[in-house]
């Protein structure tokens, strides 16, 4: 089996920031007695909102990697691809904003996952076709 050691470098650190998402909506319906739902608060709401895009980006982020790295993608795609990763998701909580849905790092977070998708799917594209 091989150790996909440059997907494996951009784990340790996503794993880092979904744990403090996670923590924060945990924290939040504890301190609300609120199991489920957001209870209509709004702080709780984003919390929630900023720990479901990561759950909705980062996994088939990481998948596209995995099956990159394992195709025999060369470390700079991979590499350009997690840094994106790793750069959205570092922004987009910051940019995920109550009252600001234009919010600046709301578009870096989601255009850096965007670019970093795009970059996967053009390597794993070439690969498969020969380039």
């Amino acid at each position: 089996m091989q150790s996909l050691p440059v997907t494996s470098l951009y784990i340790l650190p996503l794993g880092v920031i979904w744990f403090t998402l996670w923590m924060g909506v945990s924290s939040a319906r504890s301190a609300l007695a609120c199991s489920i739902g957001d209870a209509n608060n709004p702080v709780l709401l984003q919390k929630i909102r900023r720990h479901g895009n990561f759950i909705e980006w980062v996994p088939f982020v990481l998948v596209l990697m995995i099956v990159n790295e394992a195709q025999g993608t060369s470390a700079p795609w991979l590499h350009a691809a997690g840094a994106l990763l790793l750069i959205g998701r570092i922004t987009h909580p910051f940019g995920l904003a109550i009252d600001n849905a234009g919010h600046a790092l709301r578009y870096v977070g989601n255009g850096t996952n965007m670019l970093a998708v795009a970059i996967l799917l053009i390597s794993l594209a070439r690969r498969l076709i020969g380039l």
